[in-house]
This record gives C-alpha cells, sequence and structure tokens, in this order.
C-alpha cells in the first residue's frame, strides 16, 4: 500500500510540472530554461513512477537515461520512443545554472516534448494500473 501512495505522488508531482509546462509552452517569451526543467521533471517522476510501480527503488538522481536503465534492467518493455527523453537531463541543473540561453545546444522542440511528457503519463499510469489492479 505504500508503493501505491508513493506512486500516486509521484504522479501527482509530474502534473504540477505539466500544468507549468501548459501554461508557458505557447509563450514566446517564455524562457527555455523554465519548460525544458518542468518537462525533465515531469518525466523524471513518471519514469520514478514505473520503477516504484515494478517494485524498485528509485535513485535520488535527475539523469533520465539512469532512470530509463534502470527500468529496462527490471525488464519492463518501455517504448522506444521515450529514449527522447534522456536528453532532457541537463534542463534538470546544468541548463539552469551554467549555460546561456543562445547556445545551440539548448534547442528544444516544445511541442514534441509536451507530445512525449503526455505519452509517458498515459503509459506509465496504465502500467501502474496493471501493476495494482
Amino acid at each position: 500500500m505504500i508503493q501505491k501512495k508513493q506512486i500516486e505522488l509521484l504522479f501527482l508531482k509530474a502534473a504540477q510540472d505539466e500544468y507549468i509546462l501548459d501554461k508557458t509552452l505557447d509563450d514566446p517569451e517564455a524562457p527555455l530554461e523554465i519548460i525544458g526543467f518542468h518537462a525533465q521533471q515531469a518525466a523524471e517522476k513518471l519514469l520514478k513512477a514505473i520503477l516504484v510501480a515494478g517494485g524498485t527503488t528509485y535513485p535520488q538522481s535527475h539523469r533520465i537515461a539512469e532512470l530509463i536503465d534502470l527500468i529496462k534492467a527490471q525488464g519492463v518493455k518501455l517504448p522506444e520512443k521515450f529514449e527522447e527523453l534522456r536528453y532532457l537531463t541537463p534542463f534538470a541543473v546544468e541548463f539552469r545554472y551554467d549555460v546561456l540561453p543562445e547556445e545551440p545546444e539548448m534547442e528544444l522542440d516544445r511541442e514534441q516534448v509536451r507530445g512525449l511528457i503526455k505519452e509517458l503519463k498515459s503509459w506509465a499510469e496504465d502500467f501502474a494500473k496493471e501493476k495494482y489492479k
């Protein structure tokens, strides 16, 4: 039961990041770092929910690649399209503190990343429901 509560909390926290994404996505004045940060945070929390649903404790890490690799190590068949989320990791810390906004590695397709987060959320919710029938 503790795992189910933890999963619900992770989904709630991811939804809060998605709320900010939805409020800023179409605003051309919204800093890319903010959009990338909340996309990264939503993805991180959703991936951690998948780990918990699969019976694994998640690490205190912002590295999307590490979380995806742990999910796959559980034997979970995470759809390949979510591999693209690995590129959000620098938005967790690095791009918020160290990189200037005009640097080319900060490019981000806002609509594409939002679509991936929506798909990940749906997939994660289905996965968790299946585990907690």
